[in-house]
């Protein structure tokens, strides 16, 4: 019989509970994954406690408070604080999202946060992007052109910017990729949606004459066709955008100029 065993230092360990605020009268617990590699422990789960009317309404307002008031080793990224610039992607109620337009109110009970699933953690909920990025930058996400420059500008008609809605949205936050079971298992192959919805947006915009390149670097059993279609990119996607749509129109491209 084959014997499985988990990897070393896997199993979550129950951390330590700070007290509740005196006085409070509307207190939200929070659990909170923690992680320090370089102490070569179990990852644990500590549990905060949030007076809600001493409080931001969103779950990164009560992680700076955490990190501000209670415990200054809490780890996590942030930036913007408008959805805008990806920083603070995490896993919140058991789903990717932005910790900043992350409401409080909008979770029941107990509010759980986790780091990207399937992602290597650098320390508590900061993960390790870099063959996230490394895979961005394999698509050459730029304007690239073989005729000669144009006076001042490429102009591009207005039904022709339509077709970037939905593409040029996205902020590379992970959340979609990290929500994908073929990311998961072939994320050193399979590119992933995030990174296929942003091929795609370059793939579609009339000014860019490098489509032929773009597809023949997709052609590939594992980079595209890991993709089955099971949405969960675009379930959790905290923009409301479409990486799995941006996927089937690369695929359909891919058949249509073999006709």
């Amino acid at each position: 019989m084959v014997e499985l065993a988990l990897p070393k230092n896997s199993v979550v360990k129950t951390g330590k509970t700070h007290a509740k605020p005196e006085g409070g009268k509307r207190v939200k617990a929070f659990k909170i994954y923690r992680y320090e590699p370089e102490e070569g422990k179990n990852p644990r789960i500590d549990t905060f406690h949030i007076d809600l009317d001493d409080c931001g309404p969103m779950v990164l307002d009560a992680l700076i408070k955490i990190k501000s008031e209670t415990d200054s080793t809490l780890t996590f990224r942030r930036s913007c604080r408008e959805g805008i610039c990806g920083s603070c992607s995490m896993n919140i109620d058991g789903q990717n999202t932005l910790a900043c337009t992350k409401a409080i109110e909008d979770v029941s009970g107990t509010v759980t946060v986790y780091p990207l699933p399937h992602m290597s953690v650098i320390k508590d909920l900061v993960v390790d992007f870099t063959q996230f990025w490394a895979q961005y930058e394999s698509i050459e996400p730029w304007l690239q052109t073989y005729t000669n420059n144009p006076a001042k500008e490429r102009l591009q008609s207005v039904e022709d910017r339509e077709e970037l809605d939905g593409l040029y949205e996205c902020i590379l936050c992970a959340c979609c990729s990290t929500a994908c079971p073929s990311y998961w298992w072939n994320s050193d192959k399979y590119l992933g949606p995030a990174v296929l919805l942003q091929a795609y947006r370059w793939i579609a915009d009339s000014r860019d004459e490098a489509t032929g390149d773009r597809l023949d670097d997709l052609e590939d059993p594992f980079k595209l066709y890991r993709c089955h279609t099971i949405m969960n990119c675009t379930n959790t996607c905290p923009k409301g955008l479409n990486p799995a749509k941006a996927i089937a129109e690369i695929k359909k491209l891919m058949v249509e100029r073999q006709l």
